[in-house]
Protein backbone atom coordinates (compact mmCIF):
# COMPACT_ATOMS: atom_id res chain seq x y z
CA UNK A 1 0.00 0.00 0.00
CA UNK A 2 0.49 3.72 -0.54
CA UNK A 3 -0.26 6.76 0.82
CA UNK A 4 -0.50 10.21 -1.09
CA UNK A 5 -0.68 13.08 0.61
CA UNK A 6 -1.41 16.32 -1.95
CA UNK A 7 -2.02 19.94 -0.92
CA UNK A 8 -5.16 21.18 -2.43
CA UNK A 9 -6.61 24.86 -2.26
CA UNK A 10 -10.16 25.89 -1.14
CA UNK A 11 -11.18 26.25 -5.04
CA UNK A 12 -9.57 22.66 -6.05
CA UNK A 13 -11.16 20.85 -2.97
CA UNK A 14 -14.55 19.94 -4.20
CA UNK A 15 -13.25 18.70 -7.55
CA UNK A 16 -10.39 16.78 -6.11
CA UNK A 17 -12.91 14.68 -3.66
CA UNK A 18 -15.92 14.35 -6.72
CA UNK A 19 -12.98 12.68 -8.16
CA UNK A 20 -12.04 10.28 -4.98
CA UNK A 21 -15.78 9.95 -4.42
CA UNK A 22 -16.52 8.42 -7.56
CA UNK A 23 -13.88 5.89 -7.25
CA UNK A 24 -14.40 4.92 -4.11
CA UNK A 25 -11.08 5.62 -2.41
CA UNK A 26 -11.13 6.75 1.20
CA UNK A 27 -9.21 9.86 2.15
CA UNK A 28 -8.79 11.90 5.18
CA UNK A 29 -8.70 16.11 5.24
CA UNK A 30 -7.65 18.42 7.33
CA UNK A 31 -5.70 22.01 7.10
CA UNK A 32 -2.35 22.38 6.69
CA UNK A 33 0.01 25.43 6.01
CA UNK A 34 3.57 25.40 3.73
CA UNK A 35 5.31 27.86 4.87
CA UNK A 36 4.44 31.17 5.16
CA UNK A 37 1.21 30.52 2.38
CA UNK A 38 -2.04 30.51 3.96
CA UNK A 39 -3.56 27.75 5.26
CA UNK A 40 -5.18 25.01 2.63
CA UNK A 41 -6.17 21.58 2.55
CA UNK A 42 -4.00 18.42 2.74
CA UNK A 43 -5.48 14.95 1.52
CA UNK A 44 -4.18 11.72 2.57
CA UNK A 45 -5.12 8.68 0.18
CA UNK A 46 -4.11 5.25 0.77
CA UNK A 47 -4.57 3.52 -2.08
CA UNK A 48 -2.96 0.15 -3.71
CA UNK A 49 0.69 0.15 -5.05
CA UNK A 50 -0.80 -0.35 -8.33
CA UNK A 51 -3.07 2.36 -8.25
CA UNK A 52 -0.80 5.55 -7.81
CA UNK A 53 -0.23 6.21 -11.53
CA UNK A 54 -4.23 5.82 -12.51
CA UNK A 55 -5.35 7.49 -9.02
CA UNK A 56 -2.38 10.70 -9.74
CA UNK A 57 -3.64 11.26 -13.02
CA UNK A 58 -7.44 11.13 -12.48
CA UNK A 59 -6.36 13.48 -9.89
CA UNK A 60 -4.16 15.87 -12.51
CA UNK A 61 -7.32 16.11 -14.51
CA UNK A 62 -9.14 17.23 -11.82
CA UNK A 63 -6.96 20.21 -11.83
CA UNK A 64 -4.44 18.76 -9.18
CA UNK A 65 -0.89 20.63 -9.51
CA UNK A 66 1.00 17.82 -8.36
CA UNK A 67 4.51 19.67 -8.68
CA UNK A 68 2.90 22.25 -5.71
CA UNK A 69 2.86 19.55 -2.89
CA UNK A 70 2.88 16.10 -3.62
CA UNK A 71 4.66 13.00 -1.90
CA UNK A 72 3.82 9.21 -1.96
CA UNK A 73 4.86 7.03 1.28
CA UNK A 74 5.05 3.33 1.45
CA UNK A 75 2.56 1.72 4.32
CA UNK A 76 2.82 -1.31 5.73
CA UNK A 77 -0.68 -1.59 5.48
CA UNK A 78 -4.03 0.55 5.82
CA UNK A 79 -7.47 0.06 6.99
CA UNK A 80 -10.76 1.92 5.81
CA UNK A 81 -14.24 1.04 5.17
CA UNK A 82 -13.12 0.21 1.69
CA UNK A 83 -9.56 -1.05 1.24
CA UNK A 84 -10.14 -3.99 0.94
CA UNK A 85 -12.45 -3.34 -1.85
CA UNK A 86 -10.26 -1.36 -3.34
CA UNK A 87 -7.09 -3.90 -2.93
CA UNK A 88 -9.38 -6.59 -5.29
CA UNK A 89 -9.92 -4.29 -7.66
CA UNK A 90 -6.23 -3.07 -8.55
CA UNK A 91 -4.92 -6.57 -7.86
CA UNK A 92 -4.29 -8.04 -11.28
CA UNK A 93 -3.31 -4.49 -12.67
CA UNK A 94 0.22 -3.54 -13.88
CA UNK A 95 0.93 -0.21 -13.36
CA UNK A 96 4.57 1.13 -13.75
CA UNK A 97 6.07 3.92 -11.56
CA UNK A 98 4.97 7.50 -12.36
CA UNK A 99 7.94 9.65 -14.13
CA UNK A 100 8.65 11.18 -10.50
CA UNK A 101 8.55 7.88 -8.78
CA UNK A 102 10.59 6.49 -11.55
CA UNK A 103 13.14 9.61 -11.75
CA UNK A 104 13.21 9.40 -7.43
CA UNK A 105 13.91 5.85 -7.77
CA UNK A 106 16.91 5.86 -10.19
CA UNK A 107 18.40 8.80 -8.44
CA UNK A 108 18.61 6.61 -5.21
CA UNK A 109 20.40 4.31 -6.95
CA UNK A 110 23.39 6.82 -8.05
CA UNK A 111 26.43 6.96 -5.72
CA UNK A 112 28.47 10.08 -5.44
CA UNK A 113 31.24 10.04 -8.03
CA UNK A 114 34.17 9.41 -5.51
CA UNK A 115 32.08 6.31 -3.93
CA UNK A 116 31.08 5.10 -7.65
CA UNK A 117 34.65 5.00 -8.63
CA UNK A 118 36.05 3.27 -5.83
CA UNK A 119 33.51 0.55 -5.95
CA UNK A 120 34.32 0.17 -9.44
CA UNK A 121 37.89 -0.36 -8.92
CA UNK A 122 37.21 -2.62 -6.12
CA UNK A 123 35.08 -4.79 -8.44
CA UNK A 124 37.22 -4.64 -11.02
CA UNK A 125 40.08 -5.51 -8.84
CA UNK A 126 37.81 -8.96 -8.07
CA UNK A 127 36.80 -9.91 -11.37
CA UNK A 128 40.12 -9.74 -12.71
CA UNK A 129 41.64 -12.32 -9.87
CA UNK A 130 38.62 -14.63 -10.51
CA UNK A 131 39.75 -14.35 -14.44
CA UNK A 132 43.28 -15.12 -13.48
CA UNK A 133 42.48 -18.11 -11.15
CA UNK A 134 39.27 -19.00 -13.23
CA UNK A 135 37.03 -18.87 -10.33
CA UNK A 136 33.46 -18.19 -11.66
CA UNK A 137 32.24 -17.53 -7.72
CA UNK A 138 35.19 -14.89 -7.51
CA UNK A 139 33.50 -13.23 -10.36
CA UNK A 140 30.28 -13.54 -9.05
CA UNK A 141 31.03 -11.31 -6.12
CA UNK A 142 32.86 -8.58 -8.00
CA UNK A 143 29.27 -8.45 -10.18
CA UNK A 144 27.38 -7.83 -6.69
CA UNK A 145 29.50 -4.97 -5.64
CA UNK A 146 29.59 -3.36 -9.19
CA UNK A 147 27.28 -0.14 -8.50
CA UNK A 148 27.12 0.35 -12.95
CA UNK A 149 23.15 -0.52 -12.86
CA UNK A 150 22.68 3.32 -11.62
CA UNK A 151 24.73 5.09 -14.34
CA UNK A 152 22.79 3.22 -17.21
CA UNK A 153 19.09 3.34 -15.50
CA UNK A 154 19.68 6.89 -15.36
CA UNK A 155 20.65 7.66 -19.04
CA UNK A 156 17.89 6.02 -20.37
CA UNK A 157 15.53 7.38 -17.59
CA UNK A 158 16.96 10.86 -18.45
CA UNK A 159 16.51 10.31 -22.21
CA UNK A 160 12.90 9.46 -21.91
CA UNK A 161 11.59 11.87 -19.12
CA UNK A 162 13.96 15.00 -20.90
CA UNK A 163 16.19 15.41 -17.68
CA UNK A 164 19.31 16.34 -19.88
CA UNK A 165 21.50 16.67 -16.31
CA UNK A 166 20.50 13.61 -15.81
CA UNK A 167 21.46 11.94 -18.89
CA UNK A 168 24.63 14.01 -19.25
CA UNK A 169 25.85 13.16 -15.65
CA UNK A 170 24.86 9.29 -16.50
CA UNK A 171 27.02 9.16 -20.14
CA UNK A 172 29.71 10.41 -17.88
CA UNK A 173 29.85 7.99 -15.31
CA UNK A 174 29.58 5.10 -17.21
CA UNK A 175 32.69 5.95 -19.41
CA UNK A 176 34.32 6.68 -16.28
CA UNK A 177 33.52 3.82 -14.43
CA UNK A 178 34.05 1.74 -17.56
CA UNK A 179 37.42 3.15 -18.26
CA UNK A 180 38.37 3.09 -14.97
CA UNK A 181 37.25 -0.91 -14.28
CA UNK A 182 39.91 -1.22 -17.35
CA UNK A 183 42.45 0.28 -15.63
CA UNK A 184 42.44 -0.83 -12.22
CA UNK A 185 42.50 -4.24 -13.81
CA UNK A 186 45.02 -3.61 -15.82
CA UNK A 187 47.14 -2.04 -12.50
CA UNK A 188 46.00 -5.35 -10.72
CA UNK A 189 46.82 -7.92 -13.38
CA UNK A 190 50.85 -6.01 -13.63
CA UNK A 191 51.04 -5.72 -9.79
CA UNK A 192 50.64 -9.71 -10.18
CA UNK A 193 53.33 -10.44 -12.60
CA UNK A 194 55.46 -7.83 -11.24
CA UNK A 195 55.53 -9.98 -8.12
CA UNK A 196 55.89 -13.43 -9.72
CA UNK A 197 52.46 -14.71 -8.86
CA UNK A 198 51.77 -15.07 -12.84
CA UNK A 199 54.19 -15.63 -15.28
CA UNK A 200 55.11 -12.97 -18.10
CA UNK A 201 54.72 -15.80 -20.47
CA UNK A 202 51.38 -16.89 -19.76
CA UNK A 203 48.79 -17.01 -22.37
CA UNK A 204 45.78 -15.70 -20.65
CA UNK A 205 43.60 -16.48 -23.81
CA UNK A 206 44.14 -20.27 -22.57
CA UNK A 207 42.19 -19.38 -19.54
CA UNK A 208 38.63 -20.48 -19.61
CA UNK A 209 36.56 -17.31 -18.81
CA UNK A 210 39.01 -15.34 -20.47
CA UNK A 211 38.72 -16.65 -23.85
CA UNK A 212 35.06 -16.91 -23.24
CA UNK A 213 35.47 -13.06 -22.94
CA UNK A 214 38.26 -12.05 -26.11
CA UNK A 215 35.47 -11.42 -29.14
CA UNK A 216 32.01 -10.42 -29.25
CA UNK A 217 29.56 -13.17 -30.05
CA UNK A 218 25.50 -13.27 -30.79
CA UNK A 219 24.88 -15.16 -27.35
CA UNK A 220 26.92 -12.52 -25.02
CA UNK A 221 25.53 -9.66 -27.15
CA UNK A 222 21.87 -11.02 -26.48
CA UNK A 223 22.74 -11.60 -23.32
CA UNK A 224 23.41 -7.53 -23.05
CA UNK A 225 20.22 -6.42 -24.79
CA UNK A 226 18.33 -8.51 -22.42
CA UNK A 227 19.77 -7.51 -19.74
CA UNK A 228 19.18 -4.03 -20.47
CA UNK A 229 15.54 -4.39 -21.57
CA UNK A 230 15.32 -6.53 -17.27
CA UNK A 231 17.09 -3.32 -15.77
CA UNK A 232 14.61 -0.93 -17.09
CA UNK A 233 11.30 -3.20 -16.75
CA UNK A 234 12.66 -4.03 -13.23
CA UNK A 235 12.70 -0.11 -12.06
CA UNK A 236 9.43 0.74 -13.27
CA UNK A 237 8.27 -1.60 -11.00
CA UNK A 238 7.87 -1.01 -7.33
CA UNK A 239 10.45 -4.39 -6.24
CA UNK A 240 14.28 -4.14 -5.81
CA UNK A 241 16.69 -3.71 -8.63
CA UNK A 242 19.85 -5.56 -7.02
CA UNK A 243 19.77 -8.66 -8.57
CA UNK A 244 19.65 -6.56 -11.81
CA UNK A 245 22.08 -4.83 -11.30
CA UNK A 246 24.08 -7.97 -10.44
CA UNK A 247 22.78 -9.20 -14.47
CA UNK A 248 23.73 -5.88 -15.83
CA UNK A 249 27.31 -6.26 -14.41
CA UNK A 250 27.78 -9.48 -15.39
CA UNK A 251 27.88 -8.11 -19.08
CA UNK A 252 30.39 -5.52 -18.32
CA UNK A 253 32.59 -5.59 -15.25
CA UNK A 254 34.51 -9.20 -16.47
CA UNK A 255 34.93 -8.34 -19.90
CA UNK A 256 36.13 -4.40 -18.54
CA UNK A 257 38.39 -6.97 -16.54
CA UNK A 258 39.14 -8.89 -19.41
CA UNK A 259 40.91 -5.81 -21.63
CA UNK A 260 43.19 -4.81 -18.69
CA UNK A 261 44.58 -8.17 -18.20
CA UNK A 262 45.30 -8.58 -21.81
CA UNK A 263 46.61 -4.62 -21.93
CA UNK A 264 48.97 -6.07 -18.82
CA UNK A 265 50.24 -8.83 -20.86
CA UNK A 266 50.42 -7.21 -23.86
CA UNK A 267 48.07 -9.51 -25.57
CA UNK A 268 46.61 -6.38 -27.60
CA UNK A 269 44.46 -8.33 -30.06
CA UNK A 270 42.99 -10.03 -26.82
CA UNK A 271 42.39 -5.91 -25.59
CA UNK A 272 41.09 -5.31 -28.81
CA UNK A 273 38.56 -8.07 -28.83
CA UNK A 274 37.39 -7.77 -25.47
CA UNK A 275 37.46 -4.25 -25.89
CA UNK A 276 34.86 -4.33 -29.19
CA UNK A 277 32.80 -6.57 -26.84
CA UNK A 278 32.18 -4.10 -23.98
CA UNK A 279 31.60 -1.46 -26.49
CA UNK A 280 28.85 -3.23 -28.19
CA UNK A 281 27.19 -4.55 -24.64
CA UNK A 282 27.30 -1.35 -23.04
CA UNK A 283 25.62 -0.01 -26.18
CA UNK A 284 23.32 -2.75 -26.45
CA UNK A 285 22.29 -2.69 -22.67
CA UNK A 286 21.91 1.22 -23.41
CA UNK A 287 18.98 0.66 -25.91
CA UNK A 288 17.64 -2.48 -24.53
CA UNK A 289 17.01 -0.20 -20.90
CA UNK A 290 15.50 3.05 -23.65
CA UNK A 291 13.65 1.16 -25.77
CA UNK A 292 11.36 -0.95 -22.68
CA UNK A 293 11.06 2.40 -20.62
CA UNK A 294 9.80 4.71 -24.00
CA UNK A 295 7.06 1.51 -24.11
CA UNK A 296 6.20 2.43 -21.13
CA UNK A 297 6.49 6.38 -20.80
CA UNK A 298 5.78 7.42 -24.34
CA UNK A 299 7.13 11.13 -24.05
CA UNK A 300 5.86 14.04 -25.46
CA UNK A 301 7.26 16.75 -27.00
CA UNK A 302 7.97 18.33 -23.74
CA UNK A 303 9.73 14.92 -22.81
CA UNK A 304 12.07 15.11 -25.44
CA UNK A 305 15.30 16.58 -25.17
CA UNK A 306 16.01 17.99 -28.44
CA UNK A 307 13.55 20.29 -30.81
CA UNK A 308 11.72 18.22 -34.17
CA UNK A 309 14.74 18.73 -36.52
CA UNK A 310 17.70 18.23 -34.01
CA UNK A 311 15.78 15.18 -32.54
CA UNK A 312 15.20 13.77 -35.57
CA UNK A 313 19.01 14.07 -36.75
CA UNK A 314 19.93 12.68 -33.32
CA UNK A 315 17.49 9.64 -33.93
CA UNK A 316 19.20 9.08 -37.02
CA UNK A 317 22.56 9.24 -35.93
CA UNK A 318 22.14 6.83 -33.26
CA UNK A 319 20.35 4.75 -34.93
CA UNK A 320 23.26 4.83 -37.64
CA UNK A 321 25.94 4.35 -34.88
CA UNK A 322 24.06 1.42 -33.08
CA UNK A 323 23.61 -0.45 -36.79
CA UNK A 324 27.03 -0.50 -37.45
CA UNK A 325 28.30 -1.28 -34.08
CA UNK A 326 25.56 -4.13 -33.80
CA UNK A 327 26.63 -5.14 -38.03
CA UNK A 328 30.26 -4.72 -37.49
CA UNK A 329 30.09 -7.40 -34.47
CA UNK A 330 26.77 -9.38 -35.87
CA UNK A 331 28.61 -10.05 -38.83
CA UNK A 332 32.08 -11.75 -37.06
CA UNK A 333 29.32 -13.32 -34.40
CA UNK A 334 27.93 -14.90 -37.68
CA UNK A 335 30.93 -16.35 -38.68
CA UNK A 336 31.91 -17.97 -35.21
CA UNK A 337 29.00 -19.32 -35.18
CA UNK A 338 28.63 -20.96 -38.25
CA UNK A 339 32.52 -22.05 -38.01
CA UNK A 340 31.51 -23.79 -34.54
CA UNK A 341 28.70 -25.55 -36.32
CA UNK A 342 30.70 -26.48 -38.86
CA UNK A 343 33.15 -27.77 -36.28
CA UNK A 344 30.69 -29.42 -34.34
CA UNK A 345 29.19 -31.53 -37.19
CA UNK A 346 32.58 -33.05 -38.56
CA UNK A 347 33.73 -34.24 -35.02
CA UNK A 348 30.16 -35.96 -35.11
CA UNK A 349 30.74 -37.17 -38.60
CA UNK A 350 34.15 -38.77 -37.76
CA UNK A 351 33.58 -40.52 -34.49
CA UNK A 352 30.90 -41.60 -35.90
CA UNK A 353 32.83 -43.92 -38.15
CA UNK A 354 32.99 -47.67 -37.28
CA UNK A 355 36.66 -47.40 -36.80
CA UNK A 356 36.49 -45.57 -33.59
CA UNK A 357 34.12 -47.77 -31.91
CA UNK A 358 32.37 -46.97 -29.09
CA UNK A 359 34.35 -43.27 -28.89
CA UNK A 360 31.20 -40.49 -28.26
CA UNK A 361 32.07 -36.99 -28.10
CA UNK A 362 31.33 -35.05 -25.20
CA UNK A 363 32.43 -31.63 -25.31
CA UNK A 364 33.52 -29.78 -28.57
CA UNK A 365 35.20 -26.15 -27.30
CA UNK A 366 36.42 -23.53 -30.16
CA UNK A 367 39.35 -20.94 -28.65
CA UNK A 368 39.80 -18.21 -30.66
CA UNK A 369 43.40 -17.68 -29.30
CA UNK A 370 44.35 -14.36 -30.36
CA UNK A 371 40.55 -12.23 -30.20
CA UNK A 372 38.57 -10.64 -32.46
CA UNK A 373 41.27 -9.91 -34.69
CA UNK A 374 42.71 -13.43 -34.89
CA UNK A 375 44.86 -14.73 -37.98
CA UNK A 376 46.38 -17.31 -36.47
CA UNK A 377 44.75 -20.78 -35.69
CA UNK A 378 41.94 -21.60 -33.73
CA UNK A 379 42.29 -24.40 -31.01
CA UNK A 380 39.62 -26.88 -30.72
CA UNK A 381 39.42 -29.26 -27.39
CA UNK A 382 37.03 -32.45 -28.12
CA UNK A 383 36.05 -34.23 -25.39
CA UNK A 384 35.58 -37.88 -25.89
CA UNK A 385 33.97 -40.97 -23.93
CA UNK A 386 34.86 -44.22 -24.22
CA UNK A 387 34.64 -48.13 -22.66
CA UNK A 388 37.91 -48.78 -21.06
CA UNK A 389 39.45 -51.94 -22.18
CA UNK A 390 42.99 -52.25 -21.32
CA UNK A 391 43.94 -50.10 -24.86
CA UNK A 392 45.66 -46.93 -25.99
CA UNK A 393 42.63 -44.57 -27.32
CA UNK A 394 42.41 -44.12 -31.07
CA UNK A 395 44.44 -41.49 -32.64
CA UNK A 396 42.19 -39.54 -33.87
CA UNK A 397 43.23 -35.83 -33.09
CA UNK A 398 45.14 -35.95 -37.13
CA UNK A 399 42.26 -37.24 -38.62
CA UNK A 400 40.10 -34.28 -36.69
CA UNK A 401 42.87 -31.56 -37.48
CA UNK A 402 42.67 -32.64 -41.38
CA UNK A 403 38.77 -32.77 -41.42
CA UNK A 404 37.91 -29.74 -39.96
CA UNK A 405 40.56 -27.75 -41.67
CA UNK A 406 39.79 -29.05 -45.14
CA UNK A 407 36.22 -28.18 -44.46
CA UNK A 408 36.17 -24.84 -43.24
CA UNK A 409 39.39 -23.60 -44.79
CA UNK A 410 40.99 -22.40 -41.46
CA UNK A 411 44.04 -24.00 -39.76
CA UNK A 412 43.66 -25.54 -36.67
CA UNK A 413 44.73 -26.78 -33.64
CA UNK A 414 42.98 -30.14 -32.20
CA UNK A 415 43.33 -31.33 -29.07
CA UNK A 416 41.67 -34.43 -28.01
CA UNK A 417 40.94 -35.87 -24.23
CA UNK A 418 39.31 -38.86 -23.30
CA UNK A 419 36.98 -40.01 -20.32
CA UNK A 420 37.27 -43.61 -20.26
CA UNK A 421 34.33 -46.32 -17.87
CA UNK A 422 34.15 -49.61 -17.21
CA UNK A 423 30.67 -50.96 -17.58
CA UNK A 424 29.55 -53.41 -14.80
CA UNK A 425 28.96 -56.96 -15.38
CA UNK A 426 25.92 -58.81 -13.76
CA UNK A 427 25.07 -55.86 -11.75
CA UNK A 428 28.46 -55.32 -10.12
CA UNK A 429 29.45 -51.62 -9.63
CA UNK A 430 30.94 -49.55 -11.75
CA UNK A 431 33.75 -47.69 -11.93
CA UNK A 432 35.68 -44.75 -13.35
CA UNK A 433 39.25 -44.53 -14.13
CA UNK A 434 41.03 -41.19 -14.26
CA UNK A 435 40.59 -39.32 -17.41
CA UNK A 436 43.52 -39.43 -20.22
CA UNK A 437 45.44 -36.22 -20.95
CA UNK A 438 44.58 -34.51 -24.03
CA UNK A 439 45.52 -36.00 -27.22
CA UNK A 440 47.35 -32.98 -29.47
CA UNK A 441 47.59 -32.71 -33.04
CA UNK A 442 50.92 -32.14 -34.96
CA UNK A 443 49.96 -28.91 -36.23
CA UNK A 444 49.86 -29.32 -39.78
CA UNK A 445 51.90 -26.41 -42.23
CA UNK A 446 50.01 -23.58 -43.50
Amino acid sequence: MRRIQVLVSDDQLADVTDVLDDEEIDYVRYRAQMGDDEQEWLLEVPVPTDAIGYVMGRLEEAGLDSDQYTTVESLESAMSPRSEQLQQRFAGDFDPLTEAELRSKVRDMSYDPKSFVAMISLSAVIAAGGLLIDSPAVIVGSMVIAPIVGPVLTASVGGVTGDRQMLANSVWLQSAGLVTAVVAAGAFSFLLQFLGFFPTTLDVSSIELISLRISPGFVTLVVGLAAGAAGAFGVTTKGPTSLIGVMIAAALIPAAATVGIALAWSEYRVAVGAALLLLATIVLINLGAFVVLVQFYSPGEEGWLFSEPTKRAALVATAVAVVVVVGVVGVAAGQQILFERTVNEVVEGTLAQSEYGDVKPVSVTVEYSDGFLSRSPETVTVVASRTANGGDPPSVADELDGRITEVTGRQVHVRVRFQEYQRSDAGNSSSLSAPSAPSPATPRPA
